[in-house]
């Protein structure tokens, strides 16, 4: 990851034996000037010194600036020459065959790894990888999330947004300014230090753009040759705690026994709208780092990443209680719920109490990536949810810093991913439920005359009717911004003295999409005539079939729908056998559709007659038909006999 602060929690490996430029390198590793150790290390290999510890330390030197290619490559090379890799290797290793989408390989190098690793100690947070979980974090099948790179990024690093009162805070490397063209670079990745920055927050359709970029106004922060970044502010906006290094009294770097420059919070007071008041916060100490502050929405609660003993693993997420008289409990490890044997980093608290951070020890596409957790929303008899927030928020880079305000489901995450403009780069995002409308009208299908009063089910995959709308006196009907996006759904349409109608539609996955779908319902009254589906018959059988009986259902509809009507059945064969026959036949035929019908509840008076014709009355007087034509002659006929209006 470039240019975080978080790169300071890695420790130091101490001094080998291998040589002067061994040497050389490995002061350098430790120094964190990773491209210039890199250099130094390939010098040596020049000598054939291609020793587990040189291959492993440029692998390391790539990994810590996120160049997975040159990473993936020397820790490739040092794990076919030796067995006996260290398991923080092999777990590296795995980590870069993720990001470079290589699943199958690193699945596969998860099992030798483990065996490697006997105590679990690195394959804790992988017990449960898998390919198929792999692809369902990096697929983008959410389309409710749109995520903007934001104009005000530089050719630097710029990450941690944080926003407050239409102001968004942040850090980075940019030069700014004269004094800032004067400050020295970073040996890590030549970059200048980092320093604290504001801007004014513009929303665009709720997307969000930035301007009025300026360093934070104060005569004590953003020290010219020191890291400053990672902060949170309270809610009045009078309290600021963020991330510095060790700094003497001088205003210099403090450097522990191995010469490492550890992190320190700090708080500051606004006063005359400039920060002062500089205070360290008192559980920091020279011999270790502590850093990335976040605040409970209470506020009675500070949050912080430490590479102090006792931990987990590299680095851990910790709390402490802030009292009311602005001293502090006792520091507490958050447990093995939130920390592995990795990196956990960046915490975040929402004001919903969601618990978000960033780790490279869980189920990830790669390096960090952001996981949320109900930590602080879940009662002790529950179970804690820990997840990964998945696409686009991850990728296969580090992606960290997480914000959200869930009342406007907009925030920012950093990352350097591919297709930004620096080392790392802030994204705004927001979040939307995705809803889309259909309408459409509804239309006789016989004489395309637009029908009132239909009544239109939207009814989901599940058959569960999700609303219901009447159609106007011209035929329309709409579900305004009630349809999920990416669902299939089914309209069911329904009158009087029509048979019902359906048509399936989905929706896509673009917000605020209006479908238009138009229905068509067919009359079951032609004139004097309940016209149905023909009603078809077996050869020479006189019982109703399942799909009759399903289509005098219409006709059940039309006599309940209208009480004073009343009919005759007319019942006919096709022209195999003999004419008696057949007329025996038929009038079996009209009699078993009549007890149908009576059997559903309709008054026997209703049906005056229930006739036979046999063969009289062909519609088709071929000599030899098809099976078609003779289904065809087997039918029922249905007319209507009073005025039933």
């Amino acid at each position: 990851m470039k240019n975080k602060l978080c790169v300071f929690f890695i420790l130091c490996i101490g001094l080998s034996t291998y040589g002067q430029k061994v040497k050389v390198a490995d002061k350098y590793f430790r120094d964190f000037a990773y491209l210039k150790a890199a250099e130094l290390y390939k010098e040596a290999l020049k000598k054939e010194d291609s020793s587990k510890h040189i291959l492993t330390r440029i692998g390391d030197c790539y990994y810590n600036n996120s160049n997975i290619d040159e990473a993936y490559f020397w820790y490739h090379k040092a794990i076919q020459k030796y067995n006996d890799l260290h398991p923080e290797h092999a777990y590296k290793y795995i980590q870069t065959l993720r990001s470079m989408s290589n699943y199958e390989e690193a699945n596969r190098y998860i099992r030798r790894f483990k065996e490697l690793q006997k105590d679990g100690k690195y394959t804790k947070g992988l017990e449960s990888v898998n390919l198929e979980k792999f692809q369902e974090l990096s697929a983008t099948q959410d389309m409710r999330i749109r995520v903007k790179n934001l104009d005000s990024n530089s050719e630097f690093s710029d990450f941690g947004g944080f926003e407050i009162d239409g102001n968004l805070y942040f850090a980075s490397s940019r030069k700014s300014d004269e004094t800032n063209q004067k400050r020295k670079l970073y040996t890590w990745n030549e970059e200048p230090f980092l320093n604290l920055y504001t801007s004014k927050i513009n929303r665009v359709d709720s997307i969000i753009s930035v301007s009025d970029i300026a360093p934070l106004v104060s005569d004590n922060i953003n020290l010219v040759n020191e890291h400053e970044g990672v902060l949170t502010i309270t809610k009045d906006g009078s309290t600021m705690y963020f991330t510095r290094n060790n700094v003497s009294k001088r205003q210099r770097a403090s450097y522990d026994k191995e010469g490492t420059s550890n992190l320190k919070i700090y708080s500051a007071c606004l006063q005359n709208k400039q920060w002062s008041n500089i205070k360290e916060l008192p559980f920091n100490d020279d011999a270790f780092s502590t850093g990335h502050p976040a605040l409970s929405p209470d506020e009675k609660t500070l949050f912080f990443v430490s590479d102090r003993e006792g931990g987990f693993g590299q680095t851990d997420i910790y709390k402490v209680a802030i009292n009311s008289d602005g001293t502090f409990g006792n520091v507490e490890n958050l447990g093995n719920e939130i920390n592995t044997a990795g990196r956990e980093v960046f915490p975040f608290v929402a004001k919903d109490s969601m618990f978000y951070f960033s780790s490279d020890n869980r189920i990830n596409l790669g390096l960090l990536d952001i996981f949320e957790s109900t930590i602080l929303k879940t009662a002790k008899d529950e179970n804690i949810e820990t997840k990964n927030i998945g696409a686009p928020y991850n990728s296969g880079y580090d992606d960290f810093a997480y914000f959200i305000n869930p009342e406007t489901n907009t925030g920012y995450f950093s990352s350097n991913r591919i297709g930004g403009k620096g080392g790392d780069d802030i994204y705004a995002f927001d979040r939307y439920e995705c809803k889309q409308t259909v309408n459409g009208n509804v239309y006789d299908s016989r004489t395309a005359e637009p029908l009132s009063e239909v009544t239109v089910q939207l009814i989901d995959e599940a058959g569960k009717i999700m609303s219901t709308v009447v159609s106007s006196e011209n035929g329309s009907y709409a579900f305004e911004n009630k349809i999920p996006c990416s669902k299939n759904f089914t309209l069911l349409a329904t009158k009087k003295n029509y048979r019902s109608g359906n048509k399936q539609f989905s929706t896509s996955t673009v917000n605020g999409f209006v479908n238009t779908v138009d229905l068509y319902l067919t009359p079951l009254i032609i004139g004097k005539e309940i016209v149905l589906n023909p009603i078809f018959f077996d050869f020479d059988k006189s019982n109703i079939r399942v799909d009759a009986a399903y289509e005098l259902e219409n006709l059940v509809s039309v006599m309940k729908d209208n009480p004073e009507m009343t009919i005759t059945i007319e019942s006919h064969t096709d022209n195999r056998g003999s004419d008696r026959y057949n007329m025996r036949l038929s009038q079996r035929r009209a009699d078993a559709t009549k007890e149908y019908i009576l059997s559903r509840g309709i008054d026997p008076s209703r049906i005056l007659k229930a006739i036979g014709f046999g063969e009289s009355q062909l519609l088709n007087t071929c000599r030899r038909c098809t099976k078609k034509q003779h289904e065809e002659n087997r039918r029922s006929v249905f007319l209507i006999q009073s005025n039933y209006l």
